[in-house]
């Protein structure tokens, strides 16, 4: 009994000083962060932006920018001017002399001069004018030319349901409208103020 009693004395000592090293290596590790703090540097102050100064420069920029690109237009320096409509229900990448394909019905015939209003790009070499969506009316025409108004190739359309006798064929043809691109202009000069205050547009489509 004495033996066994002394062992177990002695395996309760060990599992004493084990739990206390352990304990002490937790304490260490739970204090280093907060050494690492304390030598850590201050931070900078980060100086205030002024606000009215940025906007003061943007609007110079900005004004800059639009004579340039007025004094190109103006010198007719601009080189070959591209745009992007919206035409029914659909987007165009056109230059002067394309010939476009709308499909489905449109009222005007073969002949009629019309004018392309919902610009939503126009651009040329130097500059781009994007629209918000589209550009305000006025700033960029773009004229162009009914040239034909077609039917487009038989398509056709068979059924068939096996062992009930049923078979059905159809043909469709859907009509179809050729337009030219004639020209494309910047009709007024471009002026940053007008389109700063112009109210956005209420045309939806």
């Amino acid at each position: 009994m004495s033996f066994l009693s002394h062992t177990m004395r002695q395996v309760l000592r060990q599992a004493a000083t084990q739990t206390s090293t352990l304990t002490g290596a937790m304490r260490c590790l739970s204090l280093a962060p907060a050494l690492w703090q304390q030598n850590k540097p201050a931070a900078a102050a980060v100086a205030p932006i002024d606000v009215a100064a940025v906007a003061k420069d943007q609007q110079k920029e900005c004004l800059s920018i639009c004579e340039r690109v007025n004094q190109q237009v103006a010198k007719q320096e601009q080189g070959r001017l591209f745009a992007v409509v919206h035409l029914c229900g659909k987007q165009f990448k056109i230059t002067a002399g394309d010939i476009i394909l709308v499909e489905g019905y449109w009222p005007p015939t073969t002949g009629d001069e019309i004018s392309l209003d919902k610009v939503l790009l126009a651009g040329a070499r130097d500059f781009t004018l994007i629209g918000r969506p589209i550009l305000e009316p006025g700033l960029v025409t773009v004229k162009a030319t009914v040239v034909e108004k077609t039917l487009t190739h038989t398509k056709t359309h068979f059924k068939k349901k096996r062992r009930k006798q049923y078979m059905r064929i159809n043909f469709q043809r859907s009509p179809n409208t050729m337009l030219r691109i004639n020209t494309i202009e910047v009709a007024r000069p471009v002026d940053a103020s007008s389109e700063a205050e112009q109210e956005p547009s209420k045309r939806l489509f």
